[in-house]
């Protein structure tokens, strides 16, 4: 390993990050002339291979595998197959590299482009690295290019695009430093911090557009009648520097970082689901549940995105993707949020054709908020108290309840503590009690929780933006919730497939397909 041999070089040395690949921007592929070849000397790559497979039948069938355990054979049989899996690529590359093509023609203004020499590259693999050389073709005064390059569809740095895939992969759910782990203890080489975050964010680039894209004519219509959107928002800690506070003391109230907010949004369809207030009070209240008599209703086609661009942007691209899903024939269209202001005028300007549902769980914690004012934490009437008066918001009555709420404040007796929450409670099912007719809601089958968005925020923002010590830089953070939002939204496959499409295109200016991955080239001729 990293012996030169005539055309390529391997090297499983550290992967570094500041290798850069020379080639013009804009490529246009000439059309087809005759290739002038050179020798490859892929000869004794080939007698290479063949020795190593057959050292491998030999250590598996050879009296010494009498000897071994499952684990041992099963660890040094993967060792060598990466090896020959390397072996493999260093022996495509060098078949591929082998013909000298015609040259490129001129782009419109452009010089002629001669042949000049063949210009070593290197290729950081899944198996390991390669360094390859490949024809070069240049002007004076001008970008030369490699052919090849477009060929092959390399991309911008030495890391190919299977490898930083499989680290990205890694970082959506655990942190850059345990995805380098992991790819250092799978694969056997190392790959850099700096290489792996660079790479994140620049895979993510395409995430936006991706969503943006209207459905294919052949996609699956999904079923539900019913089309629901959410929004919520969740805190992401931020990194802060703070000019002339020393590092090991901080004074009082201040802190090393701060929460960005991430607007968080959901969007699905979903069958009608009827339930009577008293089922949806006994769940709420978490009474014993009986056999449900029929199957509820699962969300489908869910996505779920989050961003640290503001409400604004948030909405708007959820109401895109919404419109997106304008043919299907949903009868009814519902909006929840959990009642801030905010994001309730925005939900109302983006989701005209929606019904604003106010989060039932929401209001009732402000009904536990009363009852604890009130009552006391642990006075035995205080669930009693909460029931009666939820049942009476989840059957339509919640003007009644504000009535109360308001008189109860008003009342000598009660502390300015207990007024204060109790107006809280009252002023907030005042300002919400439009999106409260929950009685007409549930006779439609219509959700009235945020469960969703709420589980969204755990799952998506938290999750991974909140583990031990993190802190995030804007673009760093929105770059790893873009991909993390494409896994969970189970979107991998066709992301990445969009995704090395269009960095073709900004790569070599070709709108045509990129080839396929060259590691996946091997590891499909190798099933």
């Amino acid at each position: 390993m990293g012996a030169q041999k005539q055309g390529f070089v391997t090297d499983h040395s550290e992967l570094k990050d500041t290798t850069p690949w020379v080639r013009m921007r804009v490529y246009h592929q000439p059309p087809y002339h005759r290739r002038i070849a050179m020798p490859s000397n892929s000869e004794p790559i080939v007698q290479h291979l063949r020795h190593d497979f057959d050292t491998l039948l030999t250590y598996v069938t050879g009296p010494h595998a009498a000897t071994q355990t499952a684990y041992t054979v099963e660890l040094t049989l993967f060792r060598q197959l990466l090896a020959l899996g390397a072996s493999l690529l260093r022996l495509f590359f060098v078949t591929r590299a082998a013909e000298r093509p015609a040259a490129p023609e001129p782009t419109p203004g452009g010089p002629q482009l001669t042949y000049h020499d063949c210009r070593p590259i290197t290729y950081s693999s899944i198996f390991g690295k390669v360094r390859f050389a490949r024809h070069y073709f240049a002007a004076p005064g001008h970008p030369g290019c490699c052919p090849l390059d477009a060929a092959l569809s390399l991309p911008e740095r030495c890391y190919s695009d299977l490898l930083r895939e499989w680290a990205a992969f890694g970082t959506t759910d655990e942190s850059y430093r345990e995805s380098q782990t992991g790819l250092s203890r799978i694969l056997g080489h190392h790959l850099s911090l700096q290489a792996i975050e660079t790479g994140v964010r620049e895979d993510a680039l395409d995430v936006t557009p991706f969503y943006e894209q209207p459905p294919a004519p052949d996609a699956p219509v999904p079923l539900g009648s019913i089309l629901v959107v959410q929004a919520d928002g969740k805190g992401v800690p931020q990194a802060q520097v703070l000019a002339g506070v020393p590092r090991e003391r901080l004074g009082k109230g201040q802190k090393r970082s701060k929460k960005k907010e991430a607007v968080v949004t959901s969007l699905y369809s979903i069958a009608p689901y009827q339930r009577t207030p008293e089922e949806v009070v006994a769940a709420l209240m978490q009474d014993p549940r009986p056999p449900e008599l029929a199957t509820r209703p699962r969300p489908v086609a869910k996505e779920v995105h989050a961003t640290l661009e503001g409400k604004s942007v948030a909405l708007v691209r959820l109401q895109q993707r919404a419109a997106q899903r304008g043919g299907v024939p949903h009868q009814q269209r519902v909006a929840l949020t959990d009642g801030a202001e905010a994001l309730q005028e925005q939900m109302l300007a983006h989701f005209p054709e929606h019904t604003l549902v106010l989060d039932i769980i929401h209001a009732t914690e402000y009904l536990w908020d009363a009852a604890t004012a009130l009552l006391g934490e642990t006075h035995p009437e205080r669930k009693g108290w909460v029931r009666t008066r939820l049942t009476q918001v989840v059957s339509g009555a919640s003007a009644t309840v504000i009535a109360e709420l308001e008189a109860t404040a008003q009342q000598a007796e009660v502390t300015e503590t207990q007024r204060k929450v109790v107006r809280k409670t009252a002023g907030y099912y005042r300002r919400n009690q439009p999106y409260m007719y929950y009685d007409e809601y549930l006779a439609r089958g219509w959700p009235i929780g945020t469960g969703v968005v709420e589980g969204a925020c755990g799952h998506l923002v938290k999750d991974r933006m909140e583990q031990a010590g993190m802190r995030w830089t804007q673009d760093g953070a929105q770059a790893v919730l873009d991909l993390r939002a494409v896994r969970l939204n189970e979107d991998w496959d066709a992301y990445w497939a969009y995704h090395r499409q269009h960095q073709h295109q900004r790569l070599y200016g070709m709108s045509a397909q990129p080839p396929e991955l060259a590691e996946a080239q091997v590891l499909r001729l190798a099933a």
